[in-house]
């Protein structure tokens, strides 16, 4: 199954399919609003604004499984950046990405990248996965690692 064939909707209500991604390399985030981490979303957007010409696209998923620090609907988290942060990259609606209710897109991710030590399930907010641009490689960053130390990996799957 590719990493792709997934549909998801977006903060906004709209369906979007991930296929629309074909070909770019593809920085994948769990998010959470009120983390120690959720300014990485300046970083995460410098990043976004940098490469998406190049064929770089950074896909935001809030998710309330880690210290309950996305507790809001769709309009909060929306006003909350709207608010905050000048977000321009696609965020999508709230998700599992860990337990019984993970979606099947974080379990492939996660089965294609597992974690320190061989570990299947995403520790905490805003971990990372890059995605090549034939969906055949997943590379995992870790929470504390900021977008603008992943860089390097993103040019060598720009092959810049």
């Amino acid at each position: 199954m590719s990493l792709l064939n997934f549909e998801f909707p977006l903060i906004t209500g709209e369906m979007k399919s991930l296929s629309d991604y074909e070909g770019q390399v593809v920085l994948v985030v769990n998010t959470a609003s009120n983390c120690g981490f959720t300014p990485q979303y300046e970083g995460l957007e410098e990043i976004y604004r940098m490469y998406k010409d190049k064929g770089f696209v950074v896909l935001a998923f809030p998710c309330n499984q880690f210290g309950d620090q996305e507790p809001g609907n769709s309009e909060d988290i929306q006003g909350f950046l709207n608010s905050n942060y000048t977000v321009t990259f696609p965020v999508f609606g709230k998700i599992e990405v860990n337990g019984e209710e993970e979606h099947p897109f974080f379990r492939a991710l996660k089965t294609m990248a597992p974690g320190t030590m061989g570990t299947k399930n995403i520790k905490w907010n805003f971990t990372k996965f890059l995605i090549s641009r034939d969906g055949t490689r997943v590379e995992r960053f870790a929470s504390s690692k900021r977008p603008e130390k992943i860089v390097a990996s993103i040019e060598r799957e720009l092959e810049l």
